[in-house]
């Protein structure tokens, strides 16, 4: 009799629990359910730092979280504090506060895509990656013109000026938005490093420049020629002058001193006082005007050889390049009547 008694005791206890399980379980679900409704997504970004309250409030502010109770519960559960990645989220109502942290700690955020043209400006690429929402432009431009040295590589040795242009790689880029403006700078200045190969590195040395040099006339390069096939060509123009100590006299180093675009550059544009202004100074200025693409940057390592000094736009786009002054005049008369 006793052993009957002790065995229905250990059963109304076993089903005691199984039932506490049950309502626990239930209790659970109910908190991390979904929120339910429409299923369409709402965007949720979380940014560079959040805390996981912060976090909480985020996706209870978008609704598709029931309450930050809720998400902490779901993020206990998963074990998953501390594991949760920054960045913009297209989350929906109709999925659970478990699955919506299960996205947040596998990182699977809305992804932009973002073409920056080989040619283009620090301040340029700034405004490019603006337009998408990725970056604020000028703490942007404040950290890639004035903080280089916060992003040493071994593609970026000594650099004498503290600014990136010219080593924030054109390219097509795939970024989510919640990014340190540093961190986006740091894929750019990575893609640079991959990009350029220890032969653009030697060709530098062989040529009795540093590499920020060749990178400074695989800048104007960009800049000037228009003709893919004229890239050479304008390389050979820049040494020839720079080996008789003539100033190089580019049009696009005076706007950028100016920092700005002009159709149309005037006697006192090219009196602007710059080091970059090479109407003004003899020799290479401080640094790139502009962020080059490979093509430009083996060009400037691979120049024509040529006996020409000077080169003029032609209506099509292309240069006339001439060996004497005389003919360069001659070649303004007929292309810029």
């Amino acid at each position: 009799m006793f052993r009957l008694r002790r065995a229905m005791s250990i059963r109304r206890i076993a089903v005691a629990g199984v039932v506490f399980l049950a309502a626990a379980a239930g209790a659970v679900w109910w908190e991390v359910r979904p929120v339910g409704g429409s299923g369409d997504q709402r965007i949720v970004l979380i940014p560079h730092g959040a805390s996981t309250r912060q976090i909480g409030d985020r996706l209870v502010e978008a609704r598709v979280v029931r309450s930050r109770a809720a998400f902490m519960l779901a993020l206990a559960l998963r074990q998953a504090n501390g594991r949760l990645r920054h960045g913009e989220y297209a989350l929906r109502p109709t999925q659970s506060a478990l699955e919506i942290v299960d996205v947040l700690v596998r990182g699977e955020t809305v992804i932009h895509r973002v073409t920056i043209p080989e040619g283009y400006t620090a301040r340029q690429i700034a405004d490019a990656l603006a337009r998408e929402g990725l970056v604020d432009p000028d703490r942007f431009l404040l950290t890639a013109l004035t903080q280089a040295r916060r992003f040493a590589r071994p593609a970026l040795p000594d650099l004498p000026i503290d600014s990136l242009e010219g080593y924030l790689f054109p390219d097509t880029y795939h970024l989510t938005r919640g990014l340190d403006e540093a961190d986006v700078i740091a894929v750019l200045v990575d893609r640079f490093e991959r990009a350029v190969g220890a032969d653009l590195q030697a060709a530098a040395q062989a040529r009795g420049l540093t590499f920020h040099q060749l990178l400074t006339v695989a800048s104007m390069i960009e800049r000037e020629a228009r003709v893919p096939a004229e890239r050479p060509v304008v390389a050979s123009v820049i040494y020839n002058r720079l080996s008789r100590d003539m100033r190089l006299e580019i049009d696009a180093t005076v706007l950028y001193a100016l920092g700005r675009h002009k159709e149309v550059i005037t006697a006192d544009d090219l009196a602007v006082d710059s080091p970059y202004n090479t109407y003004r100074y003899t020799g290479l200025p401080p640094g790139p005007i502009a962020n080059p693409g490979l093509a430009a940057i083996a060009a400037a390592a691979h120049p024509a050889q040529t006996p020409y000094l000077y080169y003029v736009l032609k209506p099509d786009g292309s240069h006339h390049f001439s060996r004497t002054l005389e003919e360069h005049l001659a070649a303004i008369r007929r292309y810029r009547p």
